[in-house]
């Protein structure tokens, strides 16, 4: 059913100009504008201010009360305020979709869509903020400055390598969640359809070497998520080939990486490592050869996730693997974010926890691939974003999993 516009388009509108040099809308001709006009989101009242005594409870003198109990008893905010229950959308707009560096204004409209997925798919509040700085510290200043408004920080479309280093420093700086979707989203939702390709061949994740194209924030990700469940090998590339402890021209976080993949020790390119392979993960944008996907392993899986062109196409895939996945939503097996990142926060709120652990992010993974259960099909690795089981299994799984790792906090 298509979204109700309820912010109809208004005659001040700007748009594009005509050739008369009049302002033609540019939703006049184009569904995505008429969508967002006015933006996909607004605050709305949960208490009723029908008279002035709905007025004095909800603002002065009744606010008073609640404010001084606050300030003598500093973790009641989570009881009298959106506080627990609302996370924040943080970008500064340098990596958006496929879109790259364009700015905090135009990566706006992607924060609201992330924000309405928040509350659509894991009934969480959702507040987009876009920086207008890039700095690493000034970022982490400002984040640490609005997080006593939040129950959770969610890092957005923040260009890598700084990301990495951006949510370390506010995991050391606050005592709320946060968590960067492009790297662990992503890894959530990569493991969950992997541990069931698994499962549809009789393997173990262990059996299994990965290839993984692309080292920026998710295949980084990825590759630290596949290793913490234990698969028996994964190598990464980038656009230089085979990332190997060899290698004198990598990141700091390039270095890391290869401390704990590729323990056979592969060299050369993306194509050499598929020979043999059995899994292909692209979080890359680029292109592999048919010929490379033809040498990997027989029953291979091939995960293409590049928007809107995956590296491997579908048709091409399904000559050679056994299971293939993409990013897009109109082929089966879409490894789509938004099949974790509502149900970890979920989770997490609800126990109120200081972080989101790597136990956690696994308990998500396994949650996620049961839901597949015993429909489990070549075409059917990884549930829909609009399956109504989603979001409960992985918060139950997130605030379990909270509690058993001792960040919980109720």
């Amino acid at each position: 059913m298509a979204a109700e516009i309820v912010n109809p388009r208004s005659d001040s509108a700007s748009g594009s100009t005509d050739q008369d040099g009049g302002a033609e809308p540019l939703d006049s001709f184009d569904p995505a504008f008429a969508l967002h006009r006015g933006g996909k989101m607004a605050v709305q009242a949960t208490v009723p201010l029908r008279d002035k005594d709905d007025l004095s409870l909800a603002y002065t003198p009744g606010v008073a009360r609640v404010c001084t109990a606050i300030a003598e008893q500093p973790e009641l905010v989570n009881d009298y305020t959106w506080k627990s229950s609302v996370v924040a959308v943080v970008t500064d707009g340098t990596a958006v979709l496929g879109l790259g560096d364009i700015g905090p204004e135009a990566s706006l409209p992607v924060m609201e869509g992330k924000a309405i997925l928040f509350k659509q798919f894991g009934g969480v509040d959702a507040v987009p903020l876009a920086l207008a700085c890039t700095d690493v510290d000034e970022i982490v200043e400002t984040v640490v400055r609005l997080a006593p408004s939040f129950g959770g920080i969610n890092l957005e479309d923040i260009s890598a390598p700084r990301c990495f280093e951006i949510e370390r420093k506010l995991q050391e700086r606050v005592d709320i969640p946060v968590f960067h979707d492009d790297q662990h989203g992503t890894a959530v939702v990569t493991l969950a359809a992997l541990r069931n390709a698994a499962r549809l061949s009789r393997r173990e994740i262990g059996q299994l070497r990965a290839v993984i194209s692309g080292a920026g924030a998710a295949g980084v990700a990825i590759a630290k998520m596949l290793v913490e469940a234990g698969i028996g090998d994964v190598a990464l590339a980038d656009r230089k080939g085979i990332i190997s402890a060899d290698r004198d021209d990598l990141t700091e976080v390039k270095r890391q990486v290869a401390g704990f993949t590729n323990k056979a020790g592969l060299k050369g390119t993306l194509e050499d490592a598929l020979a043999g392979a059995d899994v292909f993960i692209g979080v890359s944008g680029g292109t592999v050869a048919e010929e490379a996907v033809a040498s990997m392993a027989e029953g291979a899986f091939v995960f293409a996730m590049a928007n809107p062109n995956p590296e491997v196409h579908p048709d091409v895939a399904h000559k050679y693997a056994a299971v293939v996945a993409t990013g897009r939503s109109d082929f089966p097996n879409q490894i789509n974010n938004v099949l974790a990142f509502p149900g970890i926060f979920a989770g997490a709120l609800q126990v109120r926890a200081s972080r989101i652990t790597e136990g956690m992010k696994i308990a998500a993974a396994e949650a996620l691939a049961a839901v597949v259960g015993d429909d489990l099909a070549a075409d059917y690795v990884i549930p829909s974003p609009f399956d109504e089981r989603v979001a409960p299994a992985v918060t139950a799984a997130v605030a379990a999993a909270a509690r058993a790792e001792g960040v919980a906090r109720r």
